[in-house]
């Protein structure tokens, strides 16, 4: 059986992981059912064809021997005892599709086993099903996420790509007396990484967050999905220019003015710092495993009560940010990953996870879709909604979608923090029909 060592920026998802703050990625698709038996029809149609990826059957094994210099890291390798009815999980009905993927994204993947679930959602309704999706984000990014999902729905008519043969881990064996200058050496790598990176965010945005998006973790989770025409969101780009992204990005700017202001905390001066992660990976690939990220800092003009100069704002920066390259910024602080040895990502994951919190504030992330029908059992789907993790001492986090002509917005939380993202997710609608009308659309 062969393995290969997982990247250094796989390995640090790998190690900040904590029972309070999972590190997996999900997805909740909605079908419609063409029959009340259409969703165990669908978990048995997940499990079997689950067993024929390969890339599903990679589990992830920590390197403790011998004492090599991969010593401390871990490796992705087959799984000889893989079973796709420990990952796919036919659940009871259930009228209420976000209720329980909150519930199920708060739990933790088993480490043991291939890091991935599907868990199969019969709707109350008897016309619809939905599956939720989890991929740890060691095993995969947004895209190579969509890939491995994309693998178990019918077939869609994209190129195949044959696996990447794993090649076996190798280490040179130092000598045992060096260990303890090889501990020193690697926490000495991650205090000055973890001190580039806050001075990173500091230089780059110097600004003012809320007390609504800090939270000590209680392990809770709560989801919620918005559904937002995609023709409404391109009136307005067509109308003040920039990007799809820039007016995604500007919604949520206002929403958070919104839900700030509704809830009692107030916008005055806030500014949070958002994380936009940007993919290195070419679209439809597969290959290579693990994540290919990088990223943009961005400051949220929540304090600006003009909608149109929102948009302009986040336009501007993000204007700043492709001109000075996915490799600056925040886009360094992730690539700080690859200058950290592998003992040094072991011993140093829950100060990282911590000091996320010195970096930004909250994380909006864009996972692009087929534009073709997605279908599982001939059922199609009608709904995506992305959800990202959510990062240590934060209470929210989004994630976006586009498919068939709408935007899916995914919104996960912390329970205990944000017992109120139900209105969070009305500002979200309602920043849509504000800037329409700004618009003069």
């Amino acid at each position: 059986m062969t393995s290969d060592l997982l990247a250094p920026l796989d390995l640090a998802f790998w190690n900040i992981e904590s029972d309070r703050n999972p590190m997996h990625l999900g997805a909740l698709g909605v079908f419609s059912a063409h029959s009340p038996t259409a969703g165990a029809h669908a978990a048995d149609l997940l499990a079997a064809r689950a067993a024929a990826v390969p890339g599903l059957r990679m589990r992830i094994r920590d390197v403790w021997q011998p004492l090599s210099l991969s010593f401390g890291s871990a490796t992705r390798e087959e799984d000889p005892d893989f079973d796709p009815l420990h990952h796919v999980r036919l659940h009871a009905p259930t009228a209420d599709f976000q209720a329980e993927a909150g519930r199920l994204m708060e739990r933790p993947l088993e480490r043991g086993r291939p890091p991935w679930e599907a868990h199969v959602l019969p709707g109350e309704d008897g016309v619809s099903f939905a599956v939720l999706f989890k991929f740890h984000h060691a095993l995969a990014d947004g895209l190579r996420a969509l890939t491995l999902a994309a693998a178990i729905l019918d077939p869609m008519d994209m190129p195949e790509r044959r696996p990447r043969r794993a090649e076996p881990a190798r280490g040179l064996v130092p000598d045992v007396r060096r260990l303890p200058e090889l501990v020193r050496g690697a926490l000495s790598d991650v205090g000055r990484a973890l001190d580039i990176g806050a001075s990173v965010a500091r230089s780059t945005l110097d600004v003012r967050s809320s007390s609504a998006l800090t939270s000590e973790p209680s392990g809770t989770r709560r989801t919620a999905g918005v559904v937002v025409d995609l023709d409404d969101v391109h009136r307005i780009r067509k109308t003040v220019g920039g990007t799809v992204n820039d007016v995604l990005i500007a919604v949520v700017a206002g929403a958070l003015r919104s839900w700030l202001d509704e809830r009692g905390d107030g916008s005055e001066g806030v500014a949070p710092r958002a994380l936009i992660p940007v993919s290195k990976r070419r679209p439809r690939s597969a290959q290579p495993q693990g994540n290919r990220l990088s990223g943009y800092l961005i400051r949220l003009p929540v304090d600006d009560p003009d909608p149109l100069a929102r948009l302009d704002s986040v336009r501007a920066a993000m204007d700043r940010n492709k001109d000075a390259g996915p490799n600056r910024g925040a886009g360094a602080v992730a690539l700080l990953a690859d200058h950290v040895p592998a003992l040094g990502h072991r011993l140093g994951g829950p100060l990282a996870a911590q000091a996320a919190r010195l970096w930004f504030d909250i994380l909006v992330t864009s996972v692009p879709l087929p534009g073709i029908g997605l279908k599982l059992g001939g059922n199609p789907v009608t709904a995506v909604f992305p959800f990202a993790p959510l990062a240590r001492g934060q209470s929210l986090a989004v994630a976006v979608s586009t498919y068939r002509g709408q935007v899916h917005y995914g919104l996960v939380a912390d329970a205990e923090a944000v017992p109120d993202l139900d209105v969070f997710a009305r500002a979200l609608t309602e920043e849509v029909e504000t800037l329409i009308t700004a618009c003069g659309s």
